[in-house]
């Protein structure tokens, strides 16, 4: 095992798997924990913001913490899953000090240099304590036409020479936070945006373009996403939510207050609120309410060569992508008359310019939109199906099941929340 390295930069930290001694991984590194004293003494690292099994963020103190090298973290292996909560006199690193704007006050050509903070580094000390000990500091860019300018100068100081970090009131952008961002699994990204500060996560929130939003979104919990949607402005709401799968807009509106939600829908494209105020309809835990209404659905004259363009698409899910869905005109829901699916893997064995129409499996009896979450799931087990077509009493096409949409209704509500402490303890 290597020695620990006398200088570790934060924001390089973010992500890193942690081990235990016997070289299993426990967790992942989401931030550093550091208490501020009111000059500019250098703060003391107290502990890492860890992501464990189940996605919960724990504390773990820099006493457990006994090796951190390239790539990787070790510790003792003596952890205490118990979730963690920020104290008042307790600083996150990542969450609060990354894009703060700050001044340096060091003497000579830097001195009076303003910036935002990209990344801060920790250093142990003779103490075995660790201490934060430089800031790196992006200038602002400089003046000119858009698409002439360039970043600005980057320097590394010393933490005494930079003053506004441990202000609570220091200005705090979003830019470099933002970045980590947009290269993180939406999944991941919506656990750092659960985790920030409130004020914090308000700051990021006003800068995510609505897409990425919408992401992010679809992966919190309710509680978490109608917090969010409180503090967008009704047009952005109405354009965040259109950006999310029909299926999960639908259940968010229907946690927001009656005259939001009706506000929201009104703002809405037409006929993405129609989508929406159809899954709305049908009651809870039925395949109405659970499918998405955008399958990928071709005519029976298509090919085996459109069928798989179709689901190349990158915004499908595998389960969505599995199954297409052959109807007569029209071929958006409710479509004309369903004629069966046609799955992907015997259209791989299929040459290109053959019809899809002659691989289709007429022999499932589709769901009904009234067909209960139990019924979904053991036609599903019965089958080994990944997807399942949901027809109305005319023979409509109306949207599909996918195990994704199924799971999603039989796991307890914080099932985001829940560390599997059972395999921890195994």
């Amino acid at each position: 095992m290597s020695t620990t390295p006398a200088r570790v930069y934060v924001a390089r930290l973010v992500g890193l798997p942690i081990f235990d001694p016997q070289g299993d991984q426990v967790g992942k590194v989401r931030d550093v924990v550091v208490t501020m004293r009111g000059d500019r003494s250098q703060p003391r690292a107290l502990g890492l913001v860890a992501e464990v099994f189940g996605r919960r963020r724990i504390f773990v103190p820099m006493t457990r913490v006994t090796t951190i090298d390239s790539g990787q973290v070790y510790t003792t292996g003596l952890l205490n899953l118990r979730r963690f909560e920020q104290r008042a006199t307790e600083t996150l690193v990542i969450g609060q000090m990354i894009d703060r704007q700050v001044t340096i006050t060091a003497s000579g050509p830097l001195n009076g240099i303003t910036g935002t903070v990209y990344d801060v580094a920790m250093e142990q000390g003779r103490t075995r304590d660790w201490m934060l000990s430089r800031v790196a500091i992006q200038e602002g860019s400089k003046r000119g036409p858009a698409a002439l300018r360039r970043r600005g100068q980057t320097h590394v100081v010393e933490w005494r020479d930079v003053a506004g970090l441990g202000e609570r009131s220091a200005t705090q952008g979003a830019t470099h936070l933002l970045q980590a961002i947009a290269e993180m699994k939406a999944a991941d990204a919506a656990t750092m945006i659960q985790d920030l500060p409130p004020e914090r996560r308000g700051q990021v929130i006003a800068a995510l373009d609505d897409e990425r939003l919408a992401e992010l979104l679809e992966e919190l919990p309710e509680d978490y996403q109608v917090e969010i949607m409180a503090l967008l402005d009704s047009e952005r709401a109405a354009d965040v939510l259109e950006e999310m799968s029909p299926e999960d807009a639908a259940d968010l509106i229907n946690d927001l207050p009656p005259e939001t939600a009706a506000q929201l829908l009104e703002l809405m494209e037409p006929e993405e609120a129609e989508d929406v105020r159809r899954l709305m309809s049908y009651a809870e835990n039925t395949a109405g309410a659970m499918m998405t209404p955008e399958p990928v659905i071709l005519g029976p004259d298509a090919t085996v060569a459109d069928a798989l363009a179709h689901v190349r698409n990158p915004d499908l899910t595998p389960a969505q992508a599995a199954v297409v869905y052959v109807c007569r005109p029209p071929l958006e829901t409710p479509t004309g008359k369903f004629l069966g699916i046609a799955h992907i893997q015997r259209l791989l064995r299929e040459p290109p310019s053959s019809l899809v129409a002659g691989s289709i499996d007429d022999s499932l009896e589709p769901l009904k939109p009234t067909s209960s979450r139990d019924q979904v799931a053991a036609l599903m087990a019965t089958y080994n199906f990944v997807a399942l077509p949901v027809v109305d009493e005319d023979g409509h096409l109306v949207g599909a099941v996918t195990v994704d949409d199924l799971l999603d209704h039989m796991l307890p509500e914080n099932w985001r929340d829940r560390a599997k402490e059972e395999e921890r303890d195994e």
